[in-house]
Order: C-alpha cells, then sequence, then structure tokens
C-alpha cells in the first residue's frame, strides 16, 4: 500500500462519467460503505467536542483563571491554538481559488476536501478570540462595531481588530464558495437518490439546478468572482494575523519578515494537514484511480516549497537579532538555544526545517506511509513554532519582571484538545453525508482524456449532458 507508480494523468483506469458519478456518489446515498472504522473515528470526535463543550462551560464559569496565562505570558495556548487553526485553514482557500484562477487541473480532486477543512479550522480556530475575553457577553463590543448605548467602539487602529474583520470575511467567502461549488453535485445525487427523503433534501440544496447553459454561465461567472475575492483573503489574514506581534514592540516579534513568514507558513500546515486526511480516506474509501499519486506529488511539492520559505524565516530571525545588536534581542534567542524552553525551538526546527527535507526525493514522495509520517511531523512543528513565537517570548521582555516561566493547566489542553475533537466531528459528518471529491470538475477531467485535451485546455465546466447522465 506505501508504494504507487507516479503517473502523469489525473486520473487512472477507464473512467466514464456514470463511474465518477459512482464512485463519489455512493459515498453519500448508499451509507454501508461507511464501515465500522468510520464510527470509531466519529465516536473520537464526539468525545473531543464533548470535552471542548465542558472546556468552555467550565472557562465560561470560572473565567480565564483555569488557564495558565500570566502577567507577563498574557497570550499563551489560546493565541497559539488560534494562530495554528488559521494557518490549517490557507490550504483550502488556496487549492479552490488560486489553482483555479492559474487554470490548473490537478485541483479538481482535491479542492472540495480542502475547503471543508478551511471552513472547520477557521470554525474551531473562532473560539478562541471571543473566549479569551473571558466574558464574551461583557466584551463583545470591543470586538464588533455596533451601535449600543455604552458609547465604546473598537479601536480600529489595532490589529487585533483587523483580525475580526479578516477571519470573518475569510470564514463568509468560504463558505459561501464552497456552497457554490456543491450545488451541481446536489443536483446530481438528487437524479440518482432512491430514497425520496434524500431526493427531496438533494433537490432543496441544488436550488432547481438543471445544467442548462444560463446555470452555468451564472455558476462560472459565481465562481471566478468568488475565486478572485478569496485570493487576496489569503494573503491578507495570516498577514493581518502576523501584525497581531509584527505591530509590537515585544523581543523577537518586531520583525518585517513576519507577514510572508506567516503566510507561507499557513500554506505550509494546511497542506500537511490536508495530506494527513486526505491519504487515510483516499485508501480507506478505494479513491485512488481519483486521487492520484500526481496529486499527492504535487502537494508534497508545495509544501516542501512553503517550509523551505519558513526555514528561510528561521534563519532571518537569527540575522536580524545578529544585525539588530540589541541586547534584549541577543538574550532571547539565547534562550531559545539554551534556555528553559529551548527543547520547543530545536524540536521545531527539525520538524519544520529538517524532516521536510526528505520530500526532496521522488521515491520518498510516493511513500504514502512516509509523506503521511512527514505531514503529521510539519503539523506538530507548525504548533510548535507558534508556541515558540508567543509563549516564549512574552517571558523574555524588557523588565526583570517579566523573566517568569509559562505553564498550561489541564484545561488549556482540554480545549486544544477538544478542538482538535470537534474538527475531527465536523469532518467526518462531511466524509458521510457530502461528496468529498468535486463530481462535475472530475467529469470535465474525464471528458478532457476523451476528447485528447486532458493538459491543454483548462476549463471548470464539464461537456453538456443531462444531470446523473449515465445511470
Amino acid at each position: 500500500m506505501a508504494k504507487e507508480t507516479l503517473n502523469d494523468v489525473l486520473i487512472t483506469g477507464q473512467p466514464t462519467y456514470a463511474a465518477v458519478e459512482d464512485s463519489i456518489g455512493r459515498l453519500v446515498l448508499n451509507q454501508k460503505v461507511h464501515k465500522r472504522q468510520w464510527w470509531y473515528f466519529f465516536l473520537f470526535g464526539m468525545m473531543g467536542a464533548g470535552l471542548l463543550l465542558v472546556s468552555i462551560f467550565w472557562l465560561l464559569y470560572q473565567g480565564i483563571g483555569i488557564w495558565g496565562n500570566n502577567v507577563p505570558v498574557a497570550w499563551a495556548f489560546d493565541i497559539v491554538n488560534f494562530v495554528w487553526w488559521i494557518g490549517i485553514g490557507h490550504a483550502g482557500t488556496l487549492i479552490s481559488a488560486i489553482l483555479l484562477l492559474l487554470k490548473q487541473q490537478w485541483r479538481n480532486s482535491i479542492n472540495r476536501f480542502a475547503e471543508a477543512m478551511t471552513i472547520f479550522a477557521v470554525m474551531c480556530a473562532g473560539m478562541y478570540p471571543l473566549l479569551h475575553t473571558g466574558r464574551p457577553w461583557v466584551a463583545i463590543y470591543w470586538l464588533f462595531p455596533y451601535p449600543n448605548i455604552l458609547g465604546m467602539w473598537p479601536q480600529f487602529r489595532s490589529p487585533l481588530e483587523w483580525d475580526v474583520f479578516a477571519v470573518s470575511t475569510y470564514f463568509t467567502i468560504s463558505l459561501v464558495f464552497w456552497f457554490m461549488g456543491l450545488i451541481p453535485d446536489f443536483a446530481v445525487l438528487r437524479d440518482r437518490a432512491k430514497n425520496r427523503t434524500t431526493k427531496v433534501l438533494f433537490a432543496i440544496l441544488s436550488l432547481g439546478w438543471r445544467g442548462s447553459n444560463q446555470h452555468w454561465h451564472r455558476y462560472e461567472q459565481a465562481n471566478l468572482l468568488l475565486a478572485g475575492l478569496s485570493t487576496p483573503l489569503v494573503l491578507s489574514v495570516h498577514t493581518i494575523v502576523s501584525f497581531d506581534f509584527a505591530s509590537s514592540i515585544v523581543p523577537g516579534w518586531n520583525v518585517t519578515v513576519f507577514p510572508p513568514y506567516f503566510v507561507a507558513g499557513a500554506v505550509f500546515a494546511g497542506f500537511a494537514m490536508v495530506l494527513n486526511f486526505l491519504i487515510p480516506v483516499r485508501a480507506y474509501y478505494n479513491l485512488k484511480h481519483l486521487v492520484t499519486m500526481r496529486h499527492i506529488d504535487w502537494m508534497a511539492k508545495i509544501m516542501l516549497a512553503t517550509g523551505m520559505i519558513v526555514f528561510y524565516g528561521y534563519i532571518l530571525e537569527v540575522f536580524y537579532t545578529w544585525y539588530s545588536g540589541s541586547v534584549f534581542e541577543f538574550k532571547l534567542l539565547m534562550d531559545r538555544f539554551s534556555g528553559p524552553y529551548a527543547w520547543s525551538y530545536w524540536m521545531l526546527i527539525f520538524c519544520n526545517g529538517v524532516v521536510p527535507q526528505l520530500m526532496w526525493v521522488p521515491k520518498f514522495r510516493r511513500n504514502l506511509v512516509l509523506v503521511w509520517i512527514v505531514s503529521a511531523i510539519v503539523g506538530v512543528g507548525m504548533w510548535l513554532e507558534r508556541f515558540v513565537i508567543i509563549p516564549v517570548s512574552l517571558t523574555n521582555n524588557y523588565l526583570p519582571s517579566s523573566n517568569k516561566m509559562y505553564y498550561p493547566t489541564f484545561w488549556d489542553f482540554a480545549m486544544f484538545f477538544g478542538t482538535i475533537g470537534f474538527f475531527f466531528f465536523l469532518m467526518f459528518l462531511f466524509i458521510r453525508f457530502l461528496p468529498i471529491i468535486n463530481i462535475f470538475e472530475v467529469k470535465d477531467l474525464v471528458h478532457k482524456m476523451l476528447t485528447g485535451t486532458a493538459k491543454t485546455e483548462p476549463s471548470t465546466r464539464p461537456a453538456q449532458q443531462p444531470v446523473g447522465a449515465g445511470e
């Protein structure tokens, strides 16, 4: 299972329109394909979601004193996890929007899966800034500019306020983009469904889609418009998140390399998470003919490229420290190298700088087990990066009183693992009840393979045929 042949084609075998519809549609319409293992992962996610609910309830009841935050380390696990989850959500928009505008056909089999991960990751991230206030019902007017009798308004010059608008806009556009792509597939499932309740449900979700020329014309216009809106959001969201740190005077934060460094790190972590989920799902549901080794190879290459940018950022941080001549910056660097948190710094260098170099070797990129392990290590490394940037930097400031260790509590870990469980919960609901691969875009690739235009004539529109044809 670990090794497969790298093909130049994006679909293997002898695909037809009916075969594509059956391969993807059966995961939704035939629930028997979801065996006992699906329930194990779903129950794992449900328990994690329950842990998250308990953590939130206790947090609101007791206040943020249950966390390990202290006076110098006011931002700790909550902001570490916020930045980590936001980063994971970047791969979906990159695959969906930017690769669509660049007419990259290899995105067609993986964009739906990545878009779902984007939405669920942003949902996990959005909890932290709100709950970090301790009493959201008291402090919400500091985040959202709504009229109120207290006459209090957000500070619009603060990057923290920009975060609210950037993340909420990113979530809204990503959700609309995701649903737009699902409409033609809902129509296919509507026409193939045997159960009347299922047919009615998908008929409602398909919004009366008939596959007419007018429908395709409007769809393509909306798709390109949303892709154009999403593209700058990929750059702006994590750039604004980096401004939370780069605009401060804290040693280790006030560097101008943070915006591109954060954006590259977000794509790096996002592609790693996509590979972590996609490789097992591809094998378990026998989707190897639709998600080929060519897709895995390209994602591994992008992960390698963005990982090199991130590693270059680590080198620049050391250079800036030396070039600045600042005693405080140098003290922070030495503390990262050999201080009490040195383990986290050297682990992130190993995870994000050393391990991804394995992806230079084509043979390793074709070994699915190795790619999955590297992706998992990258996910851990990107979390450690945020840990080193935030709590470790805050424990070394300009005052001796700031040199205080940070120790996370049980509730810090409980909420973090709770969001991971919530993410699993949503992902496995998505796998069971929605098409995880874009049916009509894959059928478009089939059409191009049959006509010999697969590599020369990119398009988002499949061949003209009745929806559900080939049953």
